[in-house]
C-alpha cells in the first residue's frame, strides 16, 4: 500500500459521511489518501501531532472537514507548512454557516484554503488537492486535464 498523499481529516466520526466524494475523486485519479478522525476539542494533543508529523510522513496536503465552531483546520494549520484545504460541513442548525466563517476568517499567517459547505465542497477539495500535487507530477496533470475537458 502507498503512502497517503493526501490525508483527509474529520473532527467527527459522525462526519465521515461525508468522505465519499473525496475519496471517489481521488480514487480515480489514482492518488493515495487516507482518512482520519481527529478533534480540535476532545484530542488536541492528537491533532497537534498529526499536523506537526504530516510532512515527514510524505504527505503533501491535508483536507480538514468540520462543522460548528471548525477550529480543526485552523489548528492543523498552524501547526505545519503544507496547504490545508477547509470543508466547512452543514452539521449545525445553522447549516455549516458557522463554519464557514470560522474558516475563512484566519489570521494572517495561517492560511486555510476553504471550499464551499458540505458534498460539494468535499469533492471540490480533493480536486484542489490533486491541482496542487500535479505541480509536481506530470502523469496527474495529464489526469487532471483530461477531466477538466470532460466537463466541458
Amino acid at each position: 500500500m502507498q503512502k497517503p498523499l493526501v490525508v483527509i481529516v474529520f473532527g467527527s466520526q459522525n462526519d465521515l459521511v461525508f468522505a465519499e466524494a473525496a475519496k471517489e475523486i481521488l480514487e480515480k485519479f489514482g492518488v493515495p489518501y487516507s482518512v482520519e478522525v481527529i478533534s480540535a476539542h476532545r484530542s488536541l494533543d492528537k491533532t497537534i501531532e498529526f499536523a506537526e508529523t504530516a510532512e515527514e510522513k510524505g504527505i503533501r496536503v491535508i483536507i480538514a472537514c468540520a462543522g460548528m465552531s471548525a477550529h480543526l483546520p485552523g489548528v492543523v494549520a498552524a501547526k505545519t507548512i503544507l496547504p490545508v484545504i477547509g470543508v466547512p460541513l452543514p452539521t449545525s442548525e445553522i447549516k455549516g454557516v458557522d463554519s464557514l466563517y470560522s474558516m475563512v476568517q484566519m489570521p494572517g499567517g495561517v492560511p486555510v484554503g476553504t471550499m464551499a459547505i458540505g458534498k460539494a465542497g468535499v469533492k471540490n477539495a480533493a480536486i484542489f488537492a490533486i491541482e496542487i500535487i500535479s505541480l509536481s507530477d506530470d502523469n496527474l496533470k495529464k489526469k487532471l486535464k483530461e477531466f477538466k475537458n470532460s466537463l466541458k
